[in-house]
């Protein structure tokens, strides 16, 4: 008869029970869709940097710019190699939400940023200060805990499973408020704060694109259901619908988007337009799909701080990248106070000599400027 000891050792050395074949296919879909995510930033954040090169090669032989009206990027095959590039990343993204979630596919788009940054340095001899640097660091470290606790298993397996979900009461009512608060604003806030506030068109674009999303991913669904021969969804009316919703809500997107665009800063609008979006993302994606009711509480805390991580790497590569700092000004605090005092002495003895010959000049003349300082 064997002992406890033998018998905790060949349960020790037994084989672990096999997966489910519902189980496997769940993992499988989700690195498809990881991949998917993954290569879609890839290629949108390189179409950026070689449309930029196509329109760069037509300003240096004299051709007229796009922003003059010109088009004659239409006849330059770098150009129109970058759009292709673009369309193969979308149509990823686009596949994507077919098979992983949309709180895992939509954060992973902040790392076509970090490819266009680095590819901007590297091409188009950008800089890219220390802030960037630790932005693109930090969105890849944000991005791989994000990957590690997002929720992996399916949410809707058929199209006649998500008509169902589409009629649960928690969706309606997000979806309504969504709908009432974007009229509001494009009718009443839009007019009159619009071109003061950066938030208040991107809060309208990043509203309308949380639904967007969700039929982008419904309409995934489907395509990959008849393509594989599972079911032909395309014989009922939902996917025209949602064909209709998607392509009304992304020209709402694309026109307020560019509305704030045109107003504020590049390097603001990028990051409050990321941080909006996803957030409104994740949470349809969390009403409808209901992504997360299975998670352990430390997958969510874990998700939420990659989000949130990602978050704090995209700011700190779009609102500091015209500062000047460098790994030399990190060196600089790190010298001995005696240095350091010293060194702001003679800064101070400088400005001393500085105000001295001024005195003697006379008052400065605002309209030569600095010039005048060496006349």
């Amino acid at each position: 008869m064997p002992t406890l000891r033998q018998e905790f050792a060949a349960a020790q050395q037994a084989p672990p029970p096999p997966q489910s074949i519902d189980a496997l296919y769940m993992e499988r879909d989700f690195y498809i869709g990881l991949a998917l995510a993954l290569s879609s930033s890839i290629f949108i954040g390189s179409s950026f940097i070689i449309k930029k090169i196509g329109l760069l090669r037509l300003s240096r032989v004299g051709s007229v710019r796009a922003s003059a009206g010109g088009f004659g990027y239409l006849r330059d095959w770098i150009w129109w190699a970058g759009l292709i590039c673009m369309g193969v990343g979308e149509a990823a993204n686009f596949a994507a939400y077919a098979f992983a979630p949309a709180s895992l596919v939509t954060p992973l788009g902040a790392l076509s940023v970090i490819v266009a940054a680095v590819l901007a340095s590297k091409f188009l001899k950008e800089r890219l200060n220390l802030l960037g640097k630790l932005g693109c660091f930090l969105c890849i470290i944000g991005s791989t805990i994000i990957v590690i606790h997002s929720p992996k298993e399916g949410e809707v397996e058929d199209l006649s499973l998500l008509i169902d979900m589409l009629q649960d009461p928690a969706f309606i009512t997000y979806a309504v408020l969504i709908l009432s608060l974007s009229l509001f604003i494009g009718c009443c806030v839009g007019p009159r704060y619009g071109h003061k506030h950066v938030a208040v068109y991107i809060l309208l674009c990043s509203a309308i694109g949380s639904l967007t999303v969700m039929s982008c991913k419904a309409l995934g669904l489907a395509l990959r259901d008849t393509l594989s021969g599972k079911s032909n969804d395309f014989g009922m009316w939902l996917p025209y619908f949602l064909i209709a919703v998607t392509v009304v809500f992304v020209g709402v997107q694309v026109n307020y988007l560019n509305k704030a665009l045109d107003i504020f800063n590049t390097s603001i609008v990028t990051p409050i337009y990321y941080v909006i979006f996803t957030t409104l993302v994740i949470t349809a994606s969390a009403i409808l799909f209901k992504e997360w009711r299975h998670m352990r509480a430390e997958d969510i805390i874990g998700d939420l701080c990659g989000f949130f991580v990602v978050i704090v790497a995209v700011i700190l590569l779009n609102a500091f990248r015209e500062m000047d700092i460098s790994l030399s000004d990190v060196k600089g605090i790190m010298r001995p106070k005696r240095e350091l005092l010293s060194h702001a002495s003679h800064k101070g003895a400088q400005y001393e000599d500085y105000l001295n010959d001024s005195e003697e000049r006379g008052p400065l003349k605002p309209q030569y400027g600095t010039h005048y300082l060496h006349a």
